[in-house]
């Protein structure tokens, strides 16, 4: 609920990375303000809200981005913490100096940016779940050095993930009570853990690539840990990795699709679990940097390459090796070497103004079909 109405999420995941630079670009401070470009089209679009994974060092310049897009144009801001995820060489959860490094630096973030009237929800962490599982960042302690079992290892990281972000949750509240916390969550995976361990988190927020629709998502949520859900990173890159050529059509296919099944699983449709938020889309434009982000001359090519495979999107899942998502593709604007006032230009793709469609017309009979 916001202002007393019910609030649909409506949003992308948004980091105007420039053709050229990685994910080390300031682009807070840029004098270009490319979100004021972006929130225009947004706006245009039906977006109501953006993702940022992550504050930045001059808490400032993050008010002022949360406030052009709120009172220009009427979006609202989600707001994250990786919680020390890709610190190097891994988090320390079972550590408890790290954890009060971590929260420090939350709980600061917070207190400065609550009163902000931009401000929608935070986010806790992404797939940070993934490390108790021993899949990325894997951490350890000396008591969990000293089990045998790999399965009690993964509890016993569990237990102590999902503990540190129940009782940081629970500080944000005392803090500011006007606002939810999610837990960021890799697909639904530990959240057997999240139930008996963080059961002071308001929402799951869930990042989850399952192609054309979410299968038994949202039932299985209510099933494991009943709590709403916001998708806070889905969606479908536009890059045919079979025929090799760009396929907006493909992507908006998926889009569409997905789209869908959120809006039959929102509270009031009786065909669904009732439990959606809506969904934040992966994401609003390219990033060039993305394949080979330790090369910075390949910063400036829009690479074809893959580095890995996901069977649920099926049109091109038959290329070399089966690796058919491009990560340098998911934009639903693609970023042109041409430039305007010192910006990429945007170039909205079909798959903009198929879900503009839809979210103005939910109910009406789906165009994009994508077939071979």
């Amino acid at each position: 609920m916001v202002n007393n109405k019910p609030f649909l999420v409506k949003g992308v995941c948004y980091s105007p990375i420039p053709i050229g630079q990685n994910h080390e670009y300031d682009w807070w401070s840029d004098p270009n303000k490319s979100w004021l470009v972006d929130g225009k089209l947004m706006k245009d679009m039906g977006v109501n809200t953006i993702r940022l994974y992550q504050s930045h060092e001059d808490i400032n310049e993050v008010k002022q981005v949360i406030r052009d897009m709120y009172e220009k144009f009427g979006i609202r801001t989600v707001i994250g913490d990786w919680l020390g995820f890709w610190e190097y060489p891994c988090p320390f959860y079972g550590d408890k100096r790290f954890q009060e490094r971590v929260k420090k630096g939350v709980l600061e973030m917070v207190t400065q940016l609550k009163d902000e009237p931009g401000v929608l929800l935070w986010t806790l962490g992404n797939e940070n779940n993934y490390s108790c599982l021993n899949r990325v960042n894997s951490w350890s302690n000396e008591e969990i050095d000293k089990e045998p079992d790999p399965q009690k290892q993964r509890e016993m990281r569990s237990k102590i993930y999902y503990s540190f972000i129940n009782d940081l949750t629970k500080e944000i509240h005392k803090i500011d009570p006007n606002h939810p916390v999610a837990l960021g969550n890799g697909e639904l995976l530990g959240l057997e853990y999240a139930k008996l361990y963080a059961p002071d988190v308001d929402l799951v927020a869930c990042i989850i690539y399952r192609g054309k629709t979410f299968g038994n998502l949202f039932n299985s949520l209510k099933m494991t840990f009943d709590k709403p859900i916001l998708l806070s990173e889905f969606g479908a890159d536009c890059y045919d990795a079979y025929l090799g050529k760009d396929d907006q059509n493909m992507q908006a296919f998926f889009l569409e699709s997905q789209w869908r099944q959120i809006y039959e699983n929102i509270a009031g449709n009786k065909k669904g679990a009732g439990n959606c938020l809506g969904g934040i889309m992966f994401e609003w434009s390219d990033e060039w940097w993305k394949h080979d982000e330790n090369n910075p001359d390949s910063w400036s090519v829009h690479d074809i390459e893959s580095n890995w495979s996901n069977g649920s999107y099926y049109f091109d899942i038959k290329a070399a090796g089966n690796k058919n998502m491009n990560e340098e593709w998911f934009g639903l604007v693609e970023l042109s070497d041409n430039t305007d006032k010192g910006l990429n230009k945007r170039i909205p793709r079909k798959s903009y103004y198929v879900v503009r469609e839809f979210w103005n017309n939910p109910q009406a009979k789906p165009k994009n079909k994508r077939q071979r």
